[in-house]
Parts: structure tokens; C-alpha cells; sequence
């Protein structure tokens, strides 16, 4: 975030109108809704945890015990246990309710 002077970026008219409202202080604007990335969308984080997360549940179904799978991943016992119960909820869905799940997260 960068401090921007408001003369420089705002009309006259809506400045005079902001300093009805509030002077000489800092204030943020936010990013439209549909403008906002995510957390960790940008670097690649949220997909990296996505497919953590169906290898664990993966894992998990071939036999792997939820300890070893604490010990493989560096994950507590509760991690653990959440990823598999999210994980296997998605498998059960439908294809269109998947679909849509993943579209709105």
C-alpha cells in the first residue's frame, strides 16, 4: 500500500467534497470486491495447499494412519483430522455442486 497525496488523484470537486468528511489524516480505499485477490491466490499458495490437502486425504484412503500422516507433513492431529473429513465431504458432492463450491471459494 503507497501513500498517494489526495490533490494528485481525486477531482477538485469530490476532494472538496472528502474534506467535509475528514482533513489532513490518512484514510484507505479499499479494492472493489471483484478486484481483490484472495489469500493466497497471487504466489500460488492456496493451490499448493488444495493439493496438500487431496494427497493427504489420498493417503489416507490407501491405509496411512493419521499419525503417520502427522509425521509426513508437520501437521497436528486435528489438521489432519479436518482435511480429510473437507476432502472427503468434496469427493461425496456431485460434480455440479462441485463445480460451484470451488467457483465461490
Amino acid at each position: 500500500m503507497q501513500y498517494k497525496n489526495g490533490k494528485e488523484v481525486f477531482p477538485h470537486s469530490l476532494l472538496k467534497e472528502l474534506q467535509k468528511y475528514i482533513q489532513g489524516e490518512l484514510i484507505y480505499i479499499p479494492k472493489k470486491e471483484n478486484q481483490r485477490a484472495r489469500w493466497g491466490e497471487r504466489n500460488g499458495t492456496r493451490q499448493f495447499i488444495a493439493e496438500r490437502n487431496v494427497e493427504i486425504y489420498q493417503l489416507y484412503k490407501k491405509g496411512w494412519s493419521i499419525e503417520e500422516l502427522e509425521q509426513k507433513y508437520n501437521l497436528s492431529m486435528e489438521s489432519i483430522r479436518k482435511i480429510i473429513y473437507k476432502t472427503r465431504e468434496v469427493e461425496s458432492e456431485p460434480e455440479d455442486n462441485r463445480r460451484r463450491s470451488i467457483s465461490h471459494e
